[in-house]
């Protein structure tokens, strides 16, 4: 096993170090993850490194899958063209407000936006 020897000011490195990248771009093709745990241990070797290779699809998209891509790209560009309405925007927040602090209620703005939305989707988008 390799031993990591640290610069003086660098406690531990933690997280992705490297990720591959969208395809046609040139980067490298695995995930460089290092984790480091904090445990009370008397060892001392706390660092792990784990490459990762890009994951393969193996089947196509279902329809269950291609019906939800399309409800999310659809949902997320009506909360976006919803929250750039001026003539909305003041009765949105302030229905917001009043539900914020409800049991069920929606604790951000955008969560709330998210809900008004995917109703109004799953209302005129019946799924068979």
């Amino acid at each position: 096993m390799a031993k990591v020897y640290y610069s003086a000011g660098i406690d531990h490195v933690s997280g992705a170090l490297s990720k591959p990248g969208k395809n046609g771009q040139h980067s490298c093709q695995k995930m460089l993850l290092a984790t480091h745990r904090t445990a009370a241990t008397t060892s001392s070797d706390c660092n792990r490194i784990y490459l990762r290779t890009t994951p393969k699809r193996s089947t196509p998209p279902t329809v269950n899958e291609l019906f939800t891509r399309q409800r999310f790209a659809a949902v997320k560009a009506a909360v976006k063209a919803r929250s750039e309405d001026l003539s909305k925007v003041d009765a949105d927040q302030a229905a917001f407000i009043a539900q914020k602090d409800q049991a069920g209620g929606k604790k951000t703005m955008n969560a709330y936006l998210w809900s008004l939305e995917c109703a109004k989707y799953d209302e005129t988008h019946p799924r068979s």
